[in-house]
């Protein structure tokens, strides 16, 4: 394995600068790289990080180093320390169009709860059947922002956004048949939203939006 120095540079001072903790996006690394950025969190007894985009052999390579690190498969991420933060501030909600949307959303949900929100998730509650939504209207008004997760269409946030006062953070998955080309058809109804109140991250992006999600739910200083 190369030394350290020769991928990557950790930010060890990100949570006392930002609030926030590291985050390693695996996609792209080898599993040799990300035990090596493992291996440096190890050894220091400050280090926070989560690490998204894991696939089974990133997931590995990580465990092996940090047997004790929270693994989501579904999601695609680990955090080290495995414990969640004391949750403080408002609730993130995060709704997935369809179950096809579920492992964004869930990416986007426990971004959130480690970045120390308290989190709802709802799930299937698409415009084919607005019904299912519209039980969920109470809940979502009770949070202080939403994050709505959608393919094909990409028509949910827009519609949430018309419903209640919190911000909805908009988050286009690459679900969908062809002409959805891979989220850019979801992406741009969101960009295009008639109501106002909707910030858009980028195509499968949640663990952007549990982040964005999480800085918006923060408590408010004194």
């Amino acid at each position: 394995m190369s030394e350290l120095g020769a991928y990557a540079k950790l930010d060890f001072d990100r949570v006392q600068r930002r609030g926030y903790p590291e985050a390693v996006y695996c996609a792209g690394k080898t599993p040799d790289q990300v035990a090596g950025i493992a291996e440096a969190l190890r050894d220091r007894a400050d280090a926070v990080a989560l690490f998204t985009r894991a696939g089974p052999e990133h997931a590995a390579a990580v465990l092996r180093v940090l047997p004790d690190a929270f693994h989501d498969s579904m999601a695609g991420m680990l955090a080290w320390p495995a414990a969640e933060p004391k949750p403080t501030g408002g609730t993130v909600m995060v709704i997935a169009a369809g179950t096809s949307d579920l492992p964004v959303a869930w990416e986007a949900t426990l971004t959130a709860r480690y970045l120390g929100r308290t989190t709802d998730l709802v799930v299937d509650v698409g415009v084919a059947g607005l019904h299912r939504v519209l039980s969920y209207v109470e809940p979502m008004r009770r949070a202080r922002v939403v994050v709505v997760v959608a393919g094909m269409d990409g028509a949910l946030p827009g519609v949430v956004a018309g419903l209640i006062a919190a911000p909805v953070v908009a988050v286009p998955t690459s679900v969908g048949y062809g002409a959805a080309f891979e989220g850019l058809a979801p992406l741009l109804t969101m960009l295009n939203a008639c109501a106002p109140g909707v910030a858009v991250v980028n195509i499968d992006n949640g663990y952007g939006a549990g982040h964005l999600a999480a800085q918006i739910a923060a408590p408010v200083p004194a």
